[in-house]
């Protein structure tokens, strides 16, 4: 597989690369965790040369510097930005004081895409995420809201971003009802090392034709390969942030180390693989702080993962759910299915009714 064979981005006709290139990291602005507009622009132009379409920023990145960053870039190279994919997202206040300044309501909904469109140099987007939930806004004003941009001409599809399967399915459920533009797919932390998104989010997405698009897909570098207990790592900005990996997490990433040694690839290119072998479509989100690290993010496109090897990293990885989760498994289908076969799905008698006669 490579950048160029493009999938449709859910239940849409929007064609994007296999992996997305996230761009959090260009621009210094603030704290100087991302790099500079030349190493930057280095890292978008591999990731274009290589065939890939979709660019994923959003309004507040280094403090709008990233998408001033894409948006030089492209105005530089006429032509070039109408052939990609390009994504952001609003939510978040970047105007201390204000509180209309960010969220989800009408009124700065506008306005935050009319800051990200002249920072963007571009008269429209090619998806809008909302970046976080506004529980203080009615859903059905911000779906309002993003479905007249998109008959304005200003916006083409809609995502949404760390927000609860119910409030989802809510706002799914209220666009299709109403004819506004629908949702077509959900940016989530999903990982080897953050698999929770599996109990409700996931299986939202499956049954709405939604793509999932991973943000932090090597969880803040853990699976980088650069991880190993016991030792030191060095270029990491993102550790002095979220702290360390944990000793459950170090069993996950050694795992990966050793499917990665019997591969002859990277553990980043392992986790990657993994995250596009789950159900339905997956769409990784790649960031990268050097033109290196994109190289080896990319490598992720070619590796083939065993069944064996997927059922490896699966049972290290399993994550622990919430209810209702727990009920939906081996026992679920004992008490439903009484030891039969049903779509595929074995099942075992529950006890008692092997040990009684009577049915009353």
């Amino acid at each position: 597989m490579a950048l160029t064979d493009y999938v449709t981005l859910g239940r849409s006709g929007l064609r994007v690369s296999p992996f997305a290139l996230g761009a959090m990291t260009f621009g210094t602005d603030p704290g100087g965790a991302g790099c500079d507009v030349a190493e930057s622009e280095k890292i978008l132009g591999t990731y274009l040369e290589r065939g890939g379409n979709f660019v994923d920023t959003a309004n507040f990145y280094t403090n709008g510097h990233s998408e001033k960053i894409l948006g030089d870039w492209f105005a530089a190279r006429p032509g070039r930005r109408d052939h990609v994919v390009l994504a952001s997202k609003f939510f978040f206040n970047m105007f201390p004081g204000d509180p209309n300044g960010g969220g989800a309501g009408r009124r700065s909904i506008i306005a935050q895409l009319e800051q990200t469109l002249r920072r963007l140099r571009t008269d429209y987007l090619d998806l809008y995420w909302m970046h976080n939930w506004d529980r203080h806004t009615p859903i059905e004003e911000t779906m309002r809201t993003l479905d007249d941009l998109v008959r304005a001409g200003k916006i083409r599809y809609v995502g949404f971003s760390n927000t609860p399967a119910w409030v989802t399915a809510q706002a799914q459920t209220m666009a299709r009802l109403k004819d506004w533009t629908p949702l077509v797919a959900l940016q989530v932390e999903y990982s080897l090392l953050a698999r929770t998104v599996e109990g409700e989010i996931g299986p939202l997405a499956l049954d709405q034709g939604l793509a999932l698009v991973p943000w932090s897909p090597l969880r803040n570098g853990f699976l980088s390969g650069k991880y190993r207990r016991g030792g030191q790592v060095a270029d990491s900005a993102r550790t002095a942030f979220v702290g360390g990996p944990s000793e459950a997490d170090y069993d996950v990433i050694e795992a990966v180390a050793g499917v990665a040694d019997e591969l002859g690839t990277t553990s980043a290119a392992v986790a990657l693989a993994w995250l596009r072998a789950r159900p339905g479509t997956v769409v990784p989100i790649v960031g990268a702080r050097k033109v290196a690290h994109l190289e080896d993010n990319l490598a992720g496109l070619t590796v083939r993962l065993t069944a064996e090897q997927r059922r490896t990293l699966d049972a290290v990885s399993a994550p622990d759910l919430d209810y209702p989760a727990p009920m939906h498994g081996a026992q679920q289908a004992m008490l439903q299915f009484a030891g039969t076969t049903v779509d595929g799905r074995e099942s075992t008698v529950y006890p008692p009714l092997l040990q009684s006669t009577v049915r009353y």
